[in-house]
């Protein structure tokens, strides 16, 4: 019996799961939304929200578990979105940080397919882009 046994195992052994993990929050902090299967969105939606709780306390402890959790050679730069871009957006909020939308199955294999995204997101650098492309417009 499963009883208690949190999360999904996503048919792979424990260190691959945890290198889809790592990889799908770096790919879904870069870009701040992704599309994916709906088990693989639901465990990142969990996995991403802690991070977020992390970069919320803004400390070194706070990095240090980002980074020990985020794998690979971008895990600074993964950091330092978190917590200079996302967790500011998020100060007044206790959670609930991401949502998952559902699409229609794959067509290949018919899996069941979603997007997830950040919920209220205000990003200062797509302003700046909109402002910038006005003036060229204008001169």
């Amino acid at each position: 019996m499963r009883h208690l046994k949190r999360g999904r195992k996503l048919n792979r052994t424990a260190s691959h799961r945890s290198a889809l993990l790592s990889n799908l929050a770096s790919a879904f902090i870069m870009h701040k939304q992704i599309t994916t299967t709906q088990p693989k969105a639901k465990e990142l939606r969990s996995f991403a929200e802690r991070l977020i709780t992390y970069a919320k306390k803004d400390s070194l402890h706070g990095r240090r578990l980002i980074l020990k959790n985020i794998k690979g050679k971008l895990n600074k730069k993964i950091a330092n979105i978190l917590i200079h871009e996302l967790a500011p957006n998020y100060k007044d909020r206790n959670g609930g940080y991401t949502r998952i939308i559902k699409l229609d199955n794959r067509k290949n294999d018919n899996a069941p397919m979603c997007i997830i995204e950040f919920v209220d997101l205000k990003l200062n650098e797509d302003d700046n882009k909109e402002q910038d492309t006005d003036t060229k417009i204008i001169e």
